[in-house]
């Protein structure tokens, strides 16, 4: 049984994530799709339980007056049927409401609801352009997703339950009392109305108070996370204790956003119990004086009094029940910021696979600005830039930091997309056909390596995933990385290629890295190949051995190199200068010294092989 209410909604869609709408109901509705059926049906099922108490608590009143006015031995011959009627919906008509309600609640919705739109969420995440995840924590990132997918689920549900339930409880409790005697529902009209006038004052203060906590709340476990991520740079530094401060600040932030909900829950706390007190105290001597007046039954005073008993207990779960989902309206509003953003860079229309046959790739008139592709935006990073490179033709790219070296590369994987001109590659323009088949056909090896939290094995088949064995091997030997792969180990005591190289490869040395890099790119074999400071991590042995492995690799392919030890590059086919987002020079390495222009000046004053600053 469990398991058929488990397997009702599906955790994992297969629809294509798109981007969530920005309004705070139609975000919850694009991500509660294919869970409002099921929902609707437990708040069916609260209502009816909500419609069964309240009969209950009427039969009570007519039960009393019954008891005092009918003869002992008639009793059963008179109301035996009704009793029945009662113990039905009491032992039978409500437990089996219960069962489903809960069936629905706990098995179908409340694990496979939060986890369907974690799974929404991150796909939608996957695809966002590099841009946003440059201009966020990590750690931020991930906690917005995993509690705005717990708010969704509560405000949704919240929203269909507690509603429905207080409503047609409360609705059913003053026809109740008015049927006895219109005045008796007076204390009932007044309470709700005093409540719903606390509630309005009250909650969207909660709910303010909450948006701001879950804000602080991320900020919090960014600051965290980024310290643990960089916890080698603070430990060089010596900055732990800066690390205490900056994180103490956020902290801070935080706590005084509990410190303000708690102060909000210490009014509201005082304000009810004194509004249930007077509802109690009114509905007792309203009850008692109606009936000395003989206008009621004592039956009605046995169901008005505790009914107000009930409705005060109630009342301090239907408040916190309404300051939860404006708390959880607060994260949903917080989270709508950071997921219901546009991706920047987006497949067209129809886009198409790329398919490279040559590999020739083609800059024409290219112009890039990182403020943005509108005339006059941001600093041109790029300006008119028109390159071609033909296929299988190895060029090397020189120039000073900030020439747009990088700039160029990350066009080319469409990481940003240009503000003017075309890139193409054998024809086609990257910006008509998918990103997913543009990158599949470029391998990349990049200085900045970093690994995925997982096993050697992993890391190396990354380039691709159905290799076997002897393929994975082959490449890590082609990387000259054998021989440490297999002394490595970790703390579940797994080894070799099944050891876990720990956050972004924090486990191993930066020349480790740099190794299983080029394997993984090995193992891919793209057509295209890009080397953005590829062997900057590696000592001079190893870059020497692995050398050789390059000039295999790249035969064959088109090939991107940026370094700046220009010995690395000296013998590509052509060498291509720049200089402030824009190609001055042109040739072979010999071609360029005999110019005697930029190129040259930078191989003069290389020390050690590096280019100097300025």
């Amino acid at each position: 049984m469990f398991s058929w209410f488990e397997s009702r909604l599906d955790p994992y869609p297969a629809d294509q994530p798109q981007m969530p709408p920005k309004g705070l109901w139609r975000f919850i509705l694009h991500f509660s799709r294919g869970a409002w059926g099921f929902m609707l049906a437990m708040s069916a099922c609260s209502a009816m339980i909500a419609v069964f108490e309240v009969i209950l608590f009427g039969y009570l009143g007519e039960l009393v007056d019954r008891l005092a006015g009918t003869d002992r031995a008639a009793f059963w011959q008179v109301e035996g049927s009704r009793l029945l009627w009662m113990a039905a919906i009491l032992v039978i008509g409500i437990p089996l409401l219960q069962v489903i309600f809960s069936l629905l609640m706990h098995q179908t919705l409340m694990g496979n609801l939060p986890q369907r739109i974690r799974w929404q969420a991150h796909r939608y995440l996957l695809r966002q352009s590099m841009s946003y995840f440059q201009d966020e924590f990590a750690g931020r990132i991930a906690t917005k997703l995993m509690q705005t997918a717990l708010a969704v689920r509560e405000v949704a549900m919240k929203f269909l339950d507690v509603l429905v339930y207080v409503g047609v409880y409360f609705l059913g409790a003053l026809i109740l009392a008015a049927s006895t005697d219109g005045w008796l529902a007076v204390p009932f009209f007044m309470w709700g109305l005093l409540y719903g006038v606390l509630l309005w004052w009250l909650v969207p203060l909660i709910g303010r108070v909450s948006e701001a906590q879950a804000d602080a709340r991320a900020v919090m476990t960014g600051r965290v996370v980024d310290s643990y991520t960089n916890i080698s740079t603070v430990k060089l530094f010596s900055h732990s204790s800066r690390e205490e401060a900056y994180v103490r600040d956020s902290m801070d932030g935080f706590l005084q956003t509990v410190h303000r909900q708690m102060r909000l829950a210490s009014v509201q706390n005082i304000l009810l119990s004194s509004l249930n007190s007077g509802l109690t105290f009114s509905v007792t001597a309203l009850g008692i004086w109606l009936w000395t007046q003989g206008r009621i039954e004592v039956g009605a005073v046995a169901i008005a009094i505790p009914l107000a008993l009930r409705l005060g207990n109630m009342s301090h779960w239907i408040m916190w029940e309404f300051a939860g989902l404006f708390e959880n309206i607060g994260t949903v509003r917080d989270g709508i910021g950071s997921l219901s953003l546009p991706r920047m860079v987006t497949d067209v229309p129809e886009a198409k696979p790329l398919v490279v046959t040559h590999g020739g790739v083609e800059f024409r008139d290219v112009t890039f600005r990182y403020g943005g592709p509108e005339e006059g935006k941001g600093t041109a990073v790029l300006d008119h830039l028109t390159l071609s490179i033909a296929p299988g033709e190895r060029i090397g790219l020189v120039g000073r930091s900030g020439a747009g070296k990088s700039t160029l590369v990350n066009l080319l994987l469409r990481f940003h997309d240009i503000g003017s001109g075309e890139i193409r590659i054998d024809g086609q323009d990257i910006s008509r056909v998918t990103q997913e088949s543009l990158r599949g056909a470029i391998g990349v090896v990049t200085q900045d390596t970093s690994l995925l939290h997982r096993s050697i094995r992993d890391n190396i088949s990354y380039g691709r995933p159905d290799a076997g064995e002897d393929m994975i091997l082959r490449a890590a030997e082609l990387a000259e990385a054998s021989d440490f792969v297999g002394t490595l180990s970790d703390s579940q005591g797994r080894r070799g290629l099944e050891a876990h190289v720990g956050e972004r490869g924090v486990k191993l040395s930066g020349g480790q890295r740099q190794r299983i890099a080029i394997a993984r790119v090995l193992l891919k074999d793209a057509p295209i190949l890009v080397l953005d400071e590829a062997t900057s991590a590696l000592d001079s042995e190893v870059e020497a051995a692995i050398q050789s492995q390059f000039e295999m690799l790249m035969q064959g392919k088109t090939v991107i190199a940026i370094a700046h030890r220009l010995s690395t590059i000296a013998r590509m086919d052509r060498l291509v200068v720049m200089e402030q987002g824009q190609i001055v020079e042109q040739g072979t390495h010999d071609e360029l010294l005999s110019k005697g222009g930029i190129y040259a000046g930078l191989w003069a004053r290389q020390s050690g092989g590096f280019l100097e600053s300025d």
